[in-house]
């Protein structure tokens, strides 16, 4: 690497629907991109490749893919770019920040590094409520001495959404194709019930965390919204926020 020039980074998020990526130079990250995961799981590894510079100083990434699939990405960008890949796992401490779980190897690399970025993102540091909703929702708290302290784990919306549609059949029959729009709780057609109950749901448990983490822990948390799925709950939260969409990619940067 020539004298004086940044670090040209991939940083690199592989979650359960998107694959989502972002360059970063130095302490500098480029925008977020992203890419649809496949049928079954097939990861967009080609089209991922085609969009990176031929040359990288270092690949940083977290993967919540079948593990042959991440292996095989692995090699893909190895090949390709000739940077050594370096994936995240999650452990006792990292970036600032100490893991609340009894066997921290149990917490998702996903959720470690957004817990990693949300307490990077403020200086100084807060106390937080992190909250990804994807595949999967997600709750974190973290002190502002960085101390994890645990989470939980739900359907998000989207999810809940299938899953009705799926095992239920009356409501099935009943949930004729379309978009809800309305906000409101009490909807007035089986489609629009589904959505909004599912966003309402999940609005209403982020608000109930934020109440318990207030009240266990003395502080006023911050609440950090991140993933594909915030924007359909954004609108019904009371609490003020701040959404960041690369959150996951922003940890992975603290880690250089």
């Amino acid at each position: 690497m020539r004298a004086g020039r940044a670090r040209q980074s991939l940083l690199l998020d592989v979650g359960n629907s998107r694959l989502k990526w972002a360059m970063a130079r130095g302490a500098r990250i480029g925008r977020q991109r992203a890419l649809p995961v496949g049928s079954r799981g097939a990861l967009p590894a080609a089209a991922l490749l085609a969009t990176l510079p031929k040359r990288l100083d270092a690949i940083r990434m977290v993967s919540v893919a079948r593990p042959a699939r991440t292996r095989a990405l692995v090699r893909a960008l190895r090949q390709a770019t000739g940077a050594e890949v370096l994936e995240l796992r999650t452990t006792m401490r990292a970036g600032g920040v100490r893991c609340g779980y009894f066997e921290p190897w149990r917490l998702g690399a996903d959720r470690w590094a957004a817990v990693i970025g949300a307490h990077h993102l403020f200086a100084p540091p807060q106390a937080l409520c992190v909250v990804d909703i994807g595949t999967a929702m997600t709750i974190d708290f973290v002190s502002r001495s960085g101390q994890h302290g645990g989470g939980v784990i739900v359907p998000a919306p989207a999810l809940m959404v299938d899953v009705l549609l799926r095992d239920t059949q009356g409501i099935r029959r009943r949930a004729a194709p379309g978009s809800a729009r309305r906000r409101t709780l009490f909807a007035r057609s089986t489609q629009e019930a589904i959505v909004q109950g599912s966003c309402h749901s999940a609005a209403a448990l982020i608000e109930r965390a934020y109440r318990a983490a207030r009240a266990r822990y003395g502080v006023r948390p911050r609440l950090v919204m991140t993933g594909g799925g915030a924007a359909a709950v954004l609108p019904l939260l009371t609490l003020p926020y701040a959404h960041v969409p690369d959150l996951v990619l922003r940890g992975l940067a603290a880690l250089d």
